[in-house]
C-alpha cells in the first residue's frame, strides 16, 4: 500500500507540475496576446492623432488665409484712399510749386 500511496502522490505532483505548466504557458500567451492588442490600440491613436493633427493645420491654415485675405483687402482699399486724397491736392501741389519757382 505504501507504494501505491507514493505513486499516487507521484501521479498527484506531476498532474500539478502539467497543470502548472499550462498555467504559465497561459498566462505567458495572455500577455503575449494583450500587448499586441496594446501596441495595436497605440498605433490606432497615433493615426488618429495624427489625422486630428493635419486636420486642425488644414484649419488654422484656411483661417491664416481668410485674415491675410481680410488684412490685404483693407490695406487696398487705405492704399486707395490715399491715392484719391494724393490726387485731390495734386493740383494744389502744382500751383504752389510754380509759385515757387515763378517768384523764385
Amino acid at each position: 500500500m505504501a507504494i501505491e500511496a507514493i505513486k499516487m502522490v507521484t501521479q498527484a505532483e506531476q498532474e500539478s507540475q502539467k497543470r502548472r505548466e499550462t498555467a504559465v504557458a497561459a498566462g505567458k500567451q495572455q500577455v503575449a496576446e494583450a500587448q499586441k492588442a496594446a501596441r495595436r490600440m497605440l498605433d490606432e491613436q497615433r493615426q488618429q492623432a495624427e489625422m486630428q493633427v493635419r486636420q486642425m493645420m488644414q484649419d488654422a491654415e484656411a483661417k491664416a488665409a481668410q485674415e491675410t485675405e481680410g488684412v490685404l483687402t483693407a490695406a487696398r482699399q487705405e492704399c486707395e484712399l490715399l491715392k484719391e486724397e494724393a490726387r485731390k491736392r495734386l493740383d494744389q501741389a502744382a500751383d504752389l510749386i510754380v509759385e515757387k519757382v515763378v517768384k523764385g
